[in-house]
C-alpha cells in the first residue's frame, strides 16, 4: 500500500473497532427494539408477530402521558440540582484543590465502585422514617411529627441526583481546569468584581462542560426506574418503571419496546441539540 494511501486510510482503520462496537451493541439492539415495538399478539398463545402496530406508540403517549411528564420533571429537577451542587464543587477542585485535587476527584468517583442498587438502597436507609434526616427535620419543625420523606418527590429526586451527580462534576471540572488563571487575574486587574469575572470569563469558557454534564445527567435520569420504585414506593412511577413492568410482570413486550423507543428518541434528540448548540469554537474554526 502506498505511503500516502496508508496515511489517509489509517484514521478510518482506527475507527473500525469503535464503529463495530457501536453497531453491535447499539445499532443492532435499537433496530431489534424498533421491530419489536411494531408487533402484536399474545405471549402465552401464539406469541408476537410483526403487524406494523403503530398504535403501540400512540397508546403509549396517550395512556401514560402523566408518567412522561413526571419523568421530564424529575429528570429536569435532578439535572438542575446536580448543576447547582456540582458547579461549586468542580470550581473548588479546579482552582482551590492544590495538592488535594486528585484526592477530591477520587472522592467524586468512589461511589461508582458501589453498584447503583446499593447506592439507592443506602438512600432508602438515610431517608427512612426513623433515620437521622427525618428526626432532625422533625426536631427543627420542618416536618411534622408524622411527616416522612420516603415515598415522596423529594426522595426520588434526591436519589436520582445523588446517583448521577458525578456525571455533572467531571465534565465541569474538565472545562474549568482548562481555563488559564491569567484570564481571571486580568479580569480582576481591570477592576471586575467576582460576579462579573464569573459571568464574562468563567461561565462562557466552562459552558461546554455544563452542557455536557446536563446531557449526561438528564439522559439516564429520564429512564431511571430503581429510584422511583425503592424511594418512591411505587407511587411516583416514571417511564423507566413502566418499561420494566411491561417486560416483566405484564409481558407486553411490544408495548414496552414502544415506550423504550419513545425514551430513546427523546434522549437522541437531546444529544443532537447538545451537539448543535455546543459552544466549541475550535471545532467551528
Amino acid at each position: 500500500m502506498p505511503a500516502r494511501l496508508r496515511k489517509t486510510a489509517l484514521p478510518y482503520l482506527l475507527l473500525l473497532p469503535g464503529l463495530g462496537w457501536l453497531v453491535l451493541f447499539f445499532a443492532v439492539p435499537l433496530v431489534y427494539m424498533a421491530i419489536e415495538s411494531l408487533k402484536s399478539g399474545d405471549p402465552f398463545v401464539s406469541g408476537f408477530q410483526l403487524t406494523w402496530e403503530f398504535s403501540n406508540y400512540t397508546n403509549a403517549l396517550k395512556d401514560y402521558d402523566e408518567q412522561f411528564i413526571r419523568s421530564f420533571e424529575y429528570a429536569g429537577l435532578a439535572t438542575l440540582i446536580a448543576l447547582l451542587i456540582g458547579y461549586p464543587l468542580a470550581y473548588v477542585i479546579a482552582f482551590r484543590g492544590g495538592r488535594w485535587r486528585n484526592a477530591m476527584l477520587l472522592l467524586v468517583i468512589v461511589p461508582f465502585f458501589v453498584t447503583y442498587l446499593i447506592r439507592t438502597l443506602s438512600w432508602e436507609t438515610i431517608l427512612s422514617d426513623s433515620g437521622i434526616v427525618v428526626n432532625t427535620l422533625q426536631t427543627i419543625g420542618i416536618l411534622g411529627d408524622d411527616g416522612r420523606l420516603l415515598d415522596t418527590t423529594v426522595s426520588v429526586v434526591a436519589g436520582i441526583t445523588y446517583n448521577f451527580l458525578p456525571f455533572m462534576i467531571l465534565p465541569l471540572y474538565a472545562s474549568l481546569e482548562r481555563i488559564d488563571p491569567r484570564l481571571i487575574e486580568a479580569g480582576h486587574d481591570l477592576y471586575a468584581g467576582r460576579l462579573r469575572v464569573f459571568g464574562l470569563i468563567i461561565w462562557p469558557l466552562a459552558r461546554s462542560g455544563a452542557l455536557a454534564g446536563a446531557t449526561l445527567v438528564f439522559a439516564p435520569a429520564l429512564g431511571s426506574f430503581l429510584a422511583p420504585d425503592l424511594l418512591g414506593g411505587g407511587k411516583k412511577l416514571l417511564i423507566g418503571s413502566l418499561v420494566q413492568m411491561q417486560f416483566t410482570s405484564s409481558r407486553n413486550w411490544p408495548f414496552g419496546a414502544a415506550l423504550c423507543m419513545a425514551i430513546t428518541a427523546v434522549i437522541l434528540l437531546v444529544m443532537m441539540l447538545r451537539a448543535w448548540t455546543a459552544p466549541n469554537r475550535e471545532a467551528r474554526a
